[in-house]
């Protein structure tokens, strides 16, 4: 038997996430006002979805998010995530055009830190290297923080 938590994860959450996406006419960014936003400066390196950078699925995140290329994407360090970039957070990073979403978690030992999800593209992920980026995200009690 299909236990709840199953049907729920597979079946009822997916049609809630495509439903909530919708059809809107407002380009992502500008639901956001970004000057309200809590801003920090994070080291922000790259990573794809390739077997050899982790482990078990590449496209599945730690909170069991399916990796997209075509979706902005993050994982964050988990002392940033006690700071309010909690799941599905948005965030603005410096140098980069529109919304990204908290949609993965680092191991324990990483601090202030982001990794920016880059697809397949293992190239771009090495030009971008690692550097120091200012990010915006909403305070932990505006909506979306």
């Amino acid at each position: 038997m299909y236990s709840i938590k199953l049907v729920l994860k597979f079946l009822v959450l997916p049609l809630i996430l495509v439903g909530a996406m919708g059809s809107c006419d407002e380009p992502e960014a500008e639901k956001y006002n970004f000057e309200d936003w809590q801003k920090i400066t994070v080291t922000a390196s790259a990573y794809n979805s390739l077997k050899q950078q982790g482990e078990g699925n590449p496209f599945i995140t730690a909170w069991g998010d399916s990796l997209r290329p075509e979706v902005q994407s993050i994982a964050v360090s988990r002392d940033l995530i006690r700071k309010g970039l909690k799941h599905n957070t948005p965030v603005k990073i410096e140098g980069f055009e529109g919304v990204f979403f908290v949609n993965d978690k680092m191991h324990p030992r990483w601090r202030n830190k982001i990794d920016i999800y880059m697809g397949l593209d293992k190239e771009k992920a090495l030009k971008w290297g690692r550097r120091k980026v200012e990010i915006a995200f909403p305070a932990k009690d505006e909506p979306g923080g």
